[in-house]
C-alpha cells in the first residue's frame, strides 16, 4: 500500500471516529429514528401547570375528584376522638336532638335559640355551629363532650359557610338580604355584601375555591360570588316560573353544579364557569337536598314533597334508582355516615328523622325528634376542612 492509500485510510477512519464519537452531558438527547430512518431528538415533557386556588386554600387532592378526602373512615386527627352523633336542629322546638346513630336514640336534647335552622361544623371541625335563624344567634357545640357554649350575635343566620382558605365565614342572611362575611371564630362582621334577590339560602364553592354559586329560594335566582373580592360577579333567573331553589352541589370532576329545586321537582345542572342557562333534570316532588356518596359515584337527592330519595350516577350521567321511604315521609336535609353506609335525613313536616341503608335504600330507622327538624348535621365526617351547611368536607 503507497502513501497515498495509507493517507487516505488514515482520513477516513479520523472522520468515523468524529462521527461516533463521545458525547458532551450538556448536548446528550434520547435518539428517535422517525419513519423515513433519520434520527430526532425527542423533547422533554413540559411541565405540569400549577393549580391556580384560592390563595390559602389547602391544596386539591385530585383535580378530578374534589370529594377525594371524603372516603369511608377517613377521619382527620381533629376529628378521629370525637364521639358519633347527628345533630338535628328542631326548627319549632328550639332545641337540638341528638341521637346515637348506633342506637338510633336521642341521648340528649339541647336548648338553643329561636328557630334553629342548620349545625354547621366549622372549618377547622372544631366547633358545631347551631344556626339560630330568629333567634339572631349562633350556639357553638363542642362535639367532643356534646356541650352547648355561649351563644353568639348574629342577625339573620340562616345558614352558615366558609371560604375554602378558612379566611371567612359567609352568614346567609336570607331575610336581610345579604351575604355577611365575618369572622370565622369570634363572628365579628368584616364585610356585608347586599343581594338584590330574595332567599339566600345554599352555596358550593367551585374547585379552585374562587366563586362559589348561591341558590335564592325566594326570588327563583342563582348567584355567581368571587370569593377573594367576597362581590356578586352574576345573577340570573331560572327559567321555571315559581322556581324555588334550594340545596347546592358541585360535581366531582367540578365541572357542574346541580342545584334542587322544589317546585320545579328536579335538579338544574349549571355550568358554573360559563355561568349560562342551566337545564332541569326531574328527580321527584319537592327535590330539596343534595349528598354526594363516599365514593364519589353517586349523588342521593331528597325528595320532600313524596317521601322519596333519588340515586344520580355521575359517570353514567343519569337518575339510576329511587328509594321510596315506607308510609311515606318529607325528607329534608342531612348527610351521610362516616362510613358511607347510611344516609340521614331529617322528616321535616313529620317531626321525626329517617336513616336509610346507601346499598339497598332500605330504611333502617324512623326517629322520632321535635317540631320541624331541619338542616341535621352528622358528625364526626371525613374531610379535611369543612365549607358549611349540614357538612360539606374537601
Amino acid at each position: 500500500m503507497n502513501l497515498i492509500h495509507r493517507t487516505l485510510l488514515a482520513g477516513l477512519g479520523l472522520l468515523a471516529l468524529a462521527a461516533c464519537g463521545t458525547e458532551s452531558p450538556k448536548d446528550k438527547t434520547h435518539p428517535a429514528t422517525d419513519p423515513h430512518g433519520t434520527q430526532a431528538a425527542i423533547p422533554a415533557p413540559p411541565k405540569k401547570k400549577p393549580f391556580d386556588g384560592l390563595p390559602g386554600m389547602p391544596p386539591v387532592l385530585d383535580p378530578k375528584d374534589v370529594y377525594a378526602a371524603d372516603r369511608p373512615g377517613k377521619l382527620s386527627p381533629v376529628v378521629k376522638d370525637f364521639p358519633s352523633r347527628v345533630y338535628v336542629p328542631n326548627s319549632e322546638s328550639d332545641t337540638v336532638s341528638v341521637i346515637d346513630p348506633k342506637t338510633y336514640e336521642i341521648i340528649e336534647t339541647i336548648r338553643v335559640g329561636r328557630q334553629p335552622q342548620h349545625v354547621v361544623p366549622s372549618w377547622d371541625m372544631k366547633t358545631l355551629w347551631v344556626n339560630n335563624n330568629r333567634g339572631h344567634t349562633l350556639t357553638p357545640i363542642d362535639p367532643k363532650t356534646g356541650k352547648a357554649g355561649k351563644e353568639v350575635e348574629v342577625h339573620d343566620p340562616y345558614n352558615l359557610y366558609f371560604t375554602p382558605n378558612g379566611k371567612y365565614a359567609i352568614v346567609m342572611a336570607s331575610l336581610d338580604r345579604e351575604l355577611v362575611f365575618r369572622d370565622p371564630h369570634t363572628m365579628k362582621r368584616i364585610k356585608t355584601e347586599p343581594v338584590t334577590c330574595y332567599g339566600v339560602n345554599h352555596a358550593d364553592f367551585s374547585l379552585d375555591g374562587r366563586y362559589f354559586i348561591v341558590s335564592c329560594e325566594f326570588s327563583g335566582e342563582l348567584l355567581k360570588v368571587d370569593t377573594q373580592r367576597m362581590k356578586v360577579v352574576g345573577q340570573q333567573k331560572l327559567p321555571f316560573d315559581g322556581a324555588m331553589p334550594q340545596d347546592v352541589k358541585i360535581s366531582p370532576d367540578g365541572k357542574r353544579f346541580y342545584i334542587a329545586d322544589m317546585m320545579a321537582d328536579g335538579m338544574w345542572v349549571l355550568d358554573g364557569d360559563k355561568f349560562t342557562e342551566p337545564t332541569l333534570l326531574r328527580t321527584g316532588k319537592g327535590c330539596h337536598g343534595l349528598y354526594v356518596s363516599r365514593d364519589s359515584r353517586e349523588m342521593y337527592v331528597s325528595n320532600r314533597g313524596e317521601g322519596s330519595v333519588s340515586v344520580f350516577d355521575f359517570t353514567k350521567n343519569k337518575l339510576t334508582k329511587k328509594w321510596r321511604l315506607p308510609d311515606g315521609g318529607s325528607p329534608d336535609m342531612g348527610g351521610v355516615s362516616a362510613d358511607g353506609k347510611v344516609l340521614w335525613l331529617s322528616g321535616r313536616y313529620d317531626s321525626e328523622v329517617y336513616a336509610i341503608d346507601t346499598r339497598t335504600g332500605k330504611q333502617l330507622a324512623r326517629v322520632p325528634v321535635g317540631s320541624g327538624p331541619h338542616g341535621l348535621a352528622v358528625y364526626p365526617q371525613p374531610g379535611r376542612y369543612s365549607l358549611g351547611h349540614t357538612g360539606i368536607f374537601r
